[in-house]
Formats: structure tokens, C-alpha cells, sequence
């Protein structure tokens, strides 16, 4: 039960973020908390140690350098310049940044997106004056958002995908998930123009031409990109053979970090800028969650209060909620030995990565890439409060958990 108030005095501080002049940074009140976990005893060293998901901070620390390398190059800068030229409004620019986010996090993941993409939030709103925690909070509901529609949109929804047995998983969610999530994007458009009704309107114009200051560290970091996505590729089609997971998923970043490791002569500067905090934010995370777990205070409030996570409505539901305090992915590997003893079909697999998905849209902490958005805004002294993401976030996760509750149950 200790591990539990600790969680919520994690929540009290990131929501305050402000102790006199004391600023609490969001890695830093994690930390505080595994240390407490581990003084009071909440769990021993030894289980803290291998509840630390060693492979995802291998993949996030290769990307993280892949993504220093594309913002120190230029690349993204130069790149973006002739993406978005033609948004000459906060209205026209923010529904860029919506479509655009949300399609490549089908794709490439959303963590990755997160890493790569931040920087050309602060990028724009340096260039357009337009309010730079409008422009991320953009980008970390729409990457959140649209990585529902594929199974390696984001890692709860590979582990969907593979362990439900799906025949065609690409396939599953695109038909069976395309229509909602199209209409939750709008949603974030909305939702967001709502909020900033009064700037939707303001008016610039962005450079067509951009300049790539460094363009062999540009080429080794794209190059990077490049590789991770075609292993990423390979992984999947392997788990759809039958091969299991032919290498582990921090292979894959590793992959992606060696081009610029080996071969280009800014190396050292690219590792020393990564960012690091974040790292330290989801070890101390992992620690934390699992201590939290193991008190057994969820199981035995599911059971009390007769949540049905064998239905649509119960496993949206148990998603969103539970996975603010235990987060989604192992949320979903929990209750998927479960549905495949249920039996459970198509709508129920797809309810379960939608509502574990969509429930990083609530608050901060429901998802990873919300963490790497702000934190690596943060070493550049923009970002945003718990309080501005929640204001937003919790009405459209509300209308968003309604489409997909009334999609899936209704039409699957």
C-alpha cells in the first residue's frame, strides 16, 4: 500500500512541478520515487533490477542519438521547411502536424517519433511565434493517437498483434481500426482549437528552403533511420513466420546508432547532447510500477469492483485507467494470457490496444512518448504542465474512448 502512496505523491509533485524556488523536473521526482520504493522496502534490489526493461532503454538511448544526429545535422529543419510550407496559419500548421505524425507513427512507432520530431516543434514555434506548447502538445496526442492503427504503432499493440495470433495484423488493425482513429485525429484538431481558439487564426509564412549544416552527419543519421526501419520490418515479419522475435527490439536501435557511432566525426557531441534524463525517468519508472504491482492494491480493486475485462467496454476502460499508474505495456501482457483462455475475437483484441493506447491522451504519464516529448522539450527550456496536458487531454480521451467503444462494439 506504501508503494501506492508514493505513486501519488509522483503525481502530486509532476503536477506542481514548483517547491518555492525549487523546479522539479519530471525525471528527477521519478528517480525520488525508486528510491523510496527501494529505502522503505516496497521491493528488494533484486526485483527492482529485473523489472528495469533493459531492452526498451537500449532502443530509446540508440534512437535518442539517431534523433540528436537529424537535429544537429539540419535535417530536420531543411526537411520540414518544404513539408510544411504551405501551412500559413496555426490552423493549417497544427492539422500538419496532426496528419503527419499520426500516419509516420504507424510506421516508425511513436517512442521513435517522439524523439525525432520534438525538436521540429521547438523549430517551428521559434520561426512562426506560434505558442510552443500548442505545437507539442500536437504532436504527442497525434503520435499517440495515430500509432493505434498499426501493430508497430507502439509496443502494446505488438504484443496484440502476436500474441492473439492474428494471421494478418497489418491488415486487422488498418480495416479494423482506420475509421475510428481518422476521427479521433480530427478530434485532437478540435479539441486543440477549442483550447487556443484565439491563435488558430494567427498568420506567417515558413521558409520553403532549408539549410543542412552537416550533411555527412545528416546522410549517416537518415541512413540510421533507414536501417532500424527495415529491422523493425524483418522482426515482424519473423513473429509472423513463427520465428518468435528473431532479435530483440534493442537490436534495432543499436542498428540505427551505428552509422553515426562508427562514421561520422561529431559522434561525441551527438552522445553527450541524447538525452539521458529520460533514461534515468523510465528505469526509476519501471522500478516504481512494479513495486506497485506487486502490492497486489490493483488486482484486488479489479476483483472488488467486478471490472469485466473480458468485454469491450471493461477492457477500454481498464486500459485507460489502469494504465495511468501501471503503465499500458504491461497492462496488455497481463490481461493477454487471459483473453486467449477467453477466447475472446477480433473486437475485444482491438478494444484492448485501442483503450491501452488512448489512454497515453489522459494524462503525462499514461504514455512514454509523453515523457520524451516533454523532456526533451525541457532541455531546451519549453514544455508544458501536467495541468495543460490534462486540460485538454482528459476531454478528448473521454470522446475518443466513445468512438472506439461505439466502433468496436457496434461495427466489429
Amino acid at each position: 500500500m506504501l508503494s501506492v502512496l508514493i505513486v501519488i505523491l509522483i503525481f502530486v509533485a509532476i503536477a506542481v512541478r514548483q517547491v518555492g524556488r525549487l523546479r522539479l523536473e519530471v525525471w528527477s521526482v521519478m528517480l525520488a520515487g525508486a528510491i523510496l520504493v527501494l529505502l522503505t522496502g516496497e521491493i528488494a534490489p533484486g526485483k527492482a533490477w529485473t523489472a528495469i526493461d533493459w531492452d526498451v532503454l537500449v532502443f530509446l538511448a540508440g534512437m535518442f542519438v539517431v534523433g540528436e544526429g537529424l537535429y544537429r545535422s539540419g535535417f530536420l529543419a531543411a526537411h520540414a521547411a518544404r513539408l510544411f510550407a504551405g501551412a500559413n496559419t496555426t490552423g493549417k500548421l497544427v492539422a500538419r502536424i496532426i496528419l503527419i505524425s499520426g500516419l509516420l507513427s504507424a510506421l516508425l512507432m511513436n517512442d521513435t517519433l517522439a524523439i525525432i520530431a520534438t525538436p521540429l516543434m521547438l523549430h517551428f514555434s521559434r520561426v512562426t511565434r506560434v505558442d510552443v506548447r500548442l505545437l507539442l502538445l500536437a504532436l504527442a496526442f497525434s503520435i499517440t493517437t495515430g500509432s493505434v492503427l498499426s501493430p508497430v504503432g507502439n509496443p502494446q499493440n505488438l504484443l496484440v498483434a502476436v500474441q492473439s495470433g492474428m494471421p494478418d495484423a497489418f491488415g486487422t488493425f488498418l480495416t479494423g481500426l482506420a475509421v475510428p482513429t481518422g476521427v479521433s485525429m480530427v478530434l485532437v484538431w478540435l479539441v486543440l482549437r477549442i483550447g487556443w481558439r484565439d491563435t488558430f487564426h494567427q498568420q506567417f509564412a515558413l521558409e520553403r528552403q532549408g539549410h543542412i549544416a552537416d550533411r555527412k552527419l545528416a546522410h549517416l543519421s537518415v541512413l540510421g533511420v533507414g536501417l532500424a526501419g527495415l529491422a523493425i520490418i524483418v522482426r515482424m515479419v519473423a513473429a509472423w513466420m513463427g520465428e518468435g522475435n528473431l532479435f530483440p527490439l534493442a537490436l534495432v536501435a543499436v542498428v540505427a546508432a551505428l552509422p553515426v557511432l562508427l562514421f561520422s566525426d561529431k559522434r561525441f557531441l551527438v552522445v553527450k547532447h541524447a538525452d539521458w534524463r529520460t533514461l534515468v525517468f523510465f528505469a526509476a519508472m519501471f522500478v516504481v510500477m512494479q513495486s506497485v504491482w506487486e502490492s497486489g492494491f490493483f488486482q484486488d480493486l479489479m476483483q472488488r469492483t467486478g471490472l469485466d475485462l473480458g468485454s469491450v467496454e471493461g477492457l477500454m476502460g481498464g486500459g485507460i485507467l489502469i494504465s495511468q499508474l501501471v503503465s499500458n505495456v504491461p497492462f496488455v501482457a497481463l490481461i493477454l494470457p487471459a483473453l486467449g483462455q477467453a477466447g475472446a475475437g477480433t473486437a475485444q483484441y482491438l478494444a484492448l490496444a485501442a483503450g491501452s493506447t488512448i489512454a497515453g491522451n489522459l494524462l503525462i504519464l499514461g504514455a512514454a512518448s509523453n515523457i520524451i516529448v516533454l523532456q526533451n522539450a525541457e532541455r531546451h527550456g519549453a514544455g508544458f504542465s501536467f495541468w495543460e496536458f490534462a486540460r485538454v487531454g482528459i476531454p478528448l480521451t473521454l470522446i475518443q474512448a466513445a468512438v472506439y467503444w461505439v466502433w468496436c462494439s457496434l461495427v466489429l
